[in-house]
């Protein structure tokens, strides 16, 4: 098992930045890919970025490339999010995952997932 919580959700202006953070517990957090998706009102969920156990491959959504950095810290169980230049249509809820398969981009792929973190980009 292992238990993910995300934090550094909030509201921002368009433009702006924000970081996500999420701390992993239970078993070996290096031992897992992980994944950002994020889910707005009246929308499903959509992958956003994820990284590979080592952290060395990265991977990203085209809507995002460019905008958005994942990374990961596993001496400290942590993945990250770096979100630049935010626009009104990243505003959702934010969830990270831990799963088995490298870069994947579709959510089945993903055995673990944290309870999101709320993104609002004002206009």
């Amino acid at each position: 098992q292992v238990q993910l919580v995300e934090s550094g959700g909030g509201l921002v202006q368009a433009g702006g930045s924000l970081r996500l953070s999420c701390a992993a517990s239970g078993r070996t957090f290096s031992y897992y890919a992980m994944g950002w998706f994020r889910q707005a009102p009246g929308k499903e969920r959509e992958f956003v970025a994820a990284i590979s156990r080592g952290g060395g491959g990265t991977y990203y959504a085209d809507s995002v490339k460019g905008r958005f950095t994942i990374a990961r810290n596993n001496a400290k169980n942590t993945v990250f999010l770096q979100m630049n230049s935010l626009k009104p249509e990243d505003t959702a809820v934010y969830y990270c995952a831990a799963g088995g398969v490298e870069g994947s981009r579709r959510s089945a792929t993903y055995d673990y997932w944290g309870q999101g973190t709320q993104v609002t980009v004002s206009s």
